[in-house]
């Protein structure tokens, strides 16, 4: 079922609607106005490649933490030793 994205030319409200073949032309639900432009949806890409590569990137981000938080920590027994 297509699900398209709206804004609202007269109030600025954005929304979705699912559009049907026998749909009215939609309204905004803010304001009922059908001054509306339709806004390129955008969707999600879901393979193994795209899994893959957010996994890496969530690793490297995660590595650079550990490394930052170690040497945070080195830093802070440094300056507080007695």
């Amino acid at each position: 079922m297509p699900i398209y994205d709206y804004e609202c030319q007269d109030c600025k409200e954005r929304f979705e609607a699912l559009i049907l073949k026998n749909s009215p032309p939609p309204t905004c639900p803010a304001c009922q106005s059908a001054k509306l432009e339709q806004l390129i949806s955008l969707f999600a890409v879901d393979s193994e490649g795209t899994r893959e590569s957010s996994l890496k990137g969530v690793r490297a981000k995660n590595n650079s933490v550990r490394k930052d938080y170690a040497m945070e920590q080195i830093r802070h027994e440094k300056e507080h030793r007695h």
